[in-house]
């Protein structure tokens, strides 16, 4: 029998479904969430909302942030918040995207890699109100006979249903049977915590409904899935990831984060607002009408971004003065005020390709040619000429790439 419901309590479930449905690529099942809402308001109990972290790298990305931002919605309206570090899981390996095989963690590396996300994602969520779990304590205590329970929930057909394992299948790559384990183990920490709602990137989608596939085994109410776009990297093309060299580390200084969203194409801009910004989709609707009519300058749209940005990592005092770092260096041409040392062991005079590749300011010879062809070198902010072969080194000289890189040469 229904319960009747408050118009106050209608409002507060409205709004929440409303919030967090915002920018997701997905909700399985809609229906069900806003049922999961109404129980929580009316019964004055939050859900349980999970987010699985596969521990293959000790550091986070703004990518990462696309799904805290979500994770902070829920927490906001009351709900508990459960990380799930997969120390067990990623001693398999996660195959999502993977062409092959991934290389199994050890334990040790795991837990190395684990340790830096509480204070991570602490920059982000309020961690009084988040429960961090290790999936170890749960999965560890399997036996065989949970185990064959496990491997009867799914078939072999639906695991090649996933394109990673189809592609492989197809180009005889092997496919090894602990790789299967990987979605059925990371769905049953879903059984292990009832959670009512898992996020994920849109990748991560197939992993995500198995959980609810196993809570339906082990009679449980199935959690929502819901999945978040993947957000696009400083190159404009790929998925933003650390492997790809296209991503901003959310522990990076908040000048190098100021620097590097300024570089982002103006194409990409909106897509970062809606995902990782706290800008509300009004305040959004205007920019990308002022951006459409040309009533704003793409600069200044990067600048309120990146500062929005900052200060969600650090605060507004660093995004102040990361504005005023770069304008600085990027507009007033002016040396930054920290620049890190490289300390010199070579001759004291080296021609200029061997200096700059030496600090590993650029990869090759032929590279620092062409910058220098280019106008792009300087030293003690004086612009190196293409005629320019030899350069005496001496403590404290200031050697600089293009507008972003900067070291001092220190004896």
């Amino acid at each position: 029998m229904d319960v009747d419901v408050s118009e106050l309590q209608k409002n507060k479930i409205e709004e929440q479904y409303s919030v967090l449905t915002s920018n997701v690529t997905s909700v399985v099942e809609k229906a069900e969430l806003k049922r999961k809402i109404k129980d929580s308001v009316i019964n004055n109990k939050p859900l349980n909302v999970k987010l699985g972290l596969d521990p293959s790298a000790p550091d986070i990305h703004l990518g990462h942030l696309v799904v805290l931002k979500k994770l902070k919605q829920f927490q906001q309206f009351g709900h508990k918040i459960h990380l799930v570090i997969g120390d067990f899981t990623g001693m398999i390996g996660d195959p999502t995207g993977k062409s092959e095989s991934r290389v199994q963690l050890s334990k040790e590396e795991v837990e190395k890699n684990a340790r830096t996300y509480v204070e991570q994602f602490g920059r982000i969520l309020d961690m009084r109100n988040v429960e961090v779990h290790y999936n170890s304590s749960w999965l560890e205590k399997l036996n065989i006979k949970n185990l064959i329970d496990l491997l009867s929930t799914t078939t072999v057909a639906r695991m090649l249903e996933r394109n990673d394992f189809t592609k492989r299948f197809n180009n005889q790559t092997p496919i090894y049977l602990h790789e299967f384990l990987y979605p059925l183990f990371q769905g049953y920490d879903s059984v292990a915590l009832h959670s009512d709602v898992e996020l994920g990137g849109n990748d991560q989608q197939y992993n995500l409904l198995v959980g609810r596939r196993l809570q339906d085994h082990f009679d449980q109410s199935k959690q929502v899935v819901m999945t978040m776009p993947l957000l696009v990297g400083l190159d404009g093309k790929m998925k933003m990831s650390k492997s790809k060299h296209n991503y901003i580390g959310i522990t990076e200084k908040p000048d190098i984060i100021f620097g590097k969203i300024m570089s982002i194409p103006d194409i990409q801009m909106l897509e970062y607002y809606k995902s990782i910004s706290t800008f509300s989709d009004k305040e959004i609707d205007v920019i990308e009408k002022k951006m459409n009519s040309n009533l704003i300058n793409p600069k200044d749209v990067k600048v309120m971004l990146a500062k929005d940005i900052i200060k969600q990592l650090y605060n507004q005092k660093s995004a102040d003065s990361a504005e005023q770092e770069f304008n600085n260096v990027f507009i007033k041409g002016q040396v930054p005020n920290q620049i890190p040392n490289f300390a010199w062991n070579g001759d004291s005079e080296v021609s200029i390709s061997t200096l700059f590749t030496t600090t590993s300011l650029l990869p090759s010879k032929g590279a620092a040619m062409r910058m220098l062809k280019n106008g792009g070198l300087r030293i003690n902010s004086k612009k190196l000429k293409e005629g320019d072969s030899k350069v005496t080194v001496s403590d404290g000289m200031i050697i600089q790439v293009g507008k972003r890189k900067f070291l001092r040469i220190k004896y």
